[in-house]
């Protein structure tokens, strides 16, 4: 019989170990919030609720020192039916998981961060030759919790993260009412009447397009090869590696995320996913922002499409050199690669079209 309390501490303190070999990859601010929410998360506060600030305060000193004794140690196998797995073997740790009702996940995200999590499974599917897993209650968890991953054919989407990572949102809507797109999603579901009831709704509406964007991500990888990740590897932890994950999400995005929405007309999403779309992905692609704006001002939604369509030859156009440009310099092709993306952002920001302008 599965010993999920064991299993529990195991995942959770490789978790741990993660958090204290990475924790330093943020900048203080966005560490901060991220710890809130993860003392919110491990002591099951509602979102609603305001934190306790000396038990916070305390608690953060507590894990920094819980980090240090772990930061050296070497990550756990898990125990499942009388033997030891790895914790990057996914697969062979669902298929002992998935009959009896959970999901686990262990992989490596943004600057080689491995990340862990063990679920409650709530819905299997098969999509476009993808398994996607949709958990819902999760047992352990490290700080940074991605709400989707793809791991090889499979994509793992976690509602519960997803949920933390939209409260986050709406939080930041407090302090921060110049995203206007933002404002607009949240329009969609009623926020004022029923903060719960609306959260739900828009749980279940960005649970799909995680989705899509995982798809996407499985077709760029479709049509960009193995060579992609070795490429990622060479360049972890710098600036070149956030400018190659951001081309590839746009990618993804005009590849499936974006033509599948637009297909669907779903306008709630749609502002979410440009209220969302700053950091590099903004700085590379800024005619996405006055695509979207024109759409908003106009009711134009043609401009978008037409975004979409444009955007997936570019983006794989420059995806592809990219890849060559590792393939001619290797380690040396940094600064190239972000020569090439970065006279490509200035021309663009020159080309905006100029009817363009927020309501």
């Amino acid at each position: 019989m599965l010993n999920l309390g064991q299993l529990v501490n195991t995942v959770q303190k490789n978790c741990h170990i993660s958090d204290a070999r990475h924790a330093g990859d943020f900048t203080l601010c966005i560490f901060l919030l991220k710890m809130r929410e993860f003392f919110r998360w491990e002591n099951d506060i509602p979102f609603a609720r305001d934190l306790p600030k000396e038990e916070v305060g305390a608690w953060l000193q507590e894990r920094e020192g819980l980090w240090s004794d772990l930061e050296s140690s070497s990550f756990e196998s898990l125990p499942l039916e009388g033997r030891h797995l790895d914790p990057f073997d996914a697969d062979t740790i669902n298929r002992e998981l998935i009959p009896q009702g959970y999901v686990y996940s262990g992989g490596y995200g943004r600057f080689s961060k491995p990340h862990f999590f063990l679920g409650s499974l709530l819905k299997k599917e098969k999509r476009a030759g993808y398994t996607i897993y949709i958990s819902s209650c999760e047992y352990a968890r490290d700080l940074e919790a991605p709400p989707a991953m793809l791991q090889g054919k499979t994509i793992y989407v976690r509602q519960e993260s997803v949920r933390r990572f939209l409260w986050e949102k709406i939080e930041e809507r407090r302090w921060n009412r110049k995203n206007e797109a933002m404002e607009r999603a949240l329009d969609c579901y009623s926020f004022d009447l029923d903060v719960n009831s609306a959260l739900e709704r828009m749980t279940e509406n960005e649970t799909e397009a995680m989705i899509l964007h995982e798809l996407g991500e499985g077709l760029a990888g479709e049509k960009l090869g193995s060579e992609w990740h070795k490429m990622l590897t060479a360049f972890s932890r710098s600036k070149v590696e956030i400018m190659i994950r951001a081309v590839r999400d746009i990618l993804a995005d005009c590849l499936s995320t974006l033509p599948a929405l637009l297909a669907a007309n779903n306008t709630a999403l749609l502002h979410f996913y440009f209220a969302n779309f700053t950091g590099m992905r903004k700085h590379l692609f800024p005619e996405a922002i006055a695509a979207y704006q024109h759409w908003v001002a106009e009711q134009d939604i043609v401009v978008l499409r037409k975004l979409a369509d444009e955007g997936q030859r570019r983006w794989l156009d420059t995806a592809r050199t990219l890849l060559a440009l590792y393939k001619d310099k290797g380690q040396d092709a940094g600064t190239a690669i972000e020569n090439l993306l970065e006279p490509a952002t200035e021309a663009a920001a020159c080309c905006q079209p100029k009817t363009a302008s927020s309501p």
